[in-house]
């Protein structure tokens, strides 16, 4: 009897973890970004984002500029850290002086989303031209979710 009600809560628990996981997932994230930068094939402004996935399950990001005035939707695959996410986050590639929005990172999770690399991504990659190269990482906040 004990065993079963061991069992019992125990399943509860975790029930309650995976929905607080569903929920937080389709939480958009709110991040300001001071450059201008590459999503997908679209080349957006430096501004304050708002980025999400299309719906809880989808492979598509949703990047909108709060005042509308650019949005791109890109592919991504799933991506798994190592350790849970302390912090919202939207890591970028940089290439000298340009900017691609690489990955979409949600505090309290081990997964994440690894968008997919445009065709000039790839030719700046590969350029001999290109001196400088690394990651940027900009710290985002989460929304709460709409009723």
């Amino acid at each position: 009897m004990k065993k079963r009600t061991f069992v019992t809560a125990t399943l509860s628990v975790l029930s309650l973890i995976v929905a607080a996981q569903a929920v937080q997932a389709d939480e958009p994230m709110l991040v300001n970004i001071p450059f201008a930068f590459v999503a997908g094939n679209e080349t957006l402004p430096a501004g304050e984002y708002r980025v999400q996935k299309l719906d809880g399950n989808s492979t598509v990001v949703l990047i909108r500029c709060s005042d509308a005035k650019a949005s791109a939707m890109v592919l991504s695959n799933a991506a798994q850290a190592k350790e849970t996410q302390t912090q919202s986050k939207l890591v970028f590639k940089r290439y000298d002086n340009r900017y691609f929005l690489s990955q979409v990172w949600k505090a309290g999770s081990i997964r994440g989303r690894e968008l997919l690399k445009s065709q000039a991504e790839k030719e700046i990659a590969q350029s001999a031209s290109v001196k400088t190269t690394g990651e940027v990482t900009l710290v985002a906040r989460l929304l709460p979710a709409r009723p």
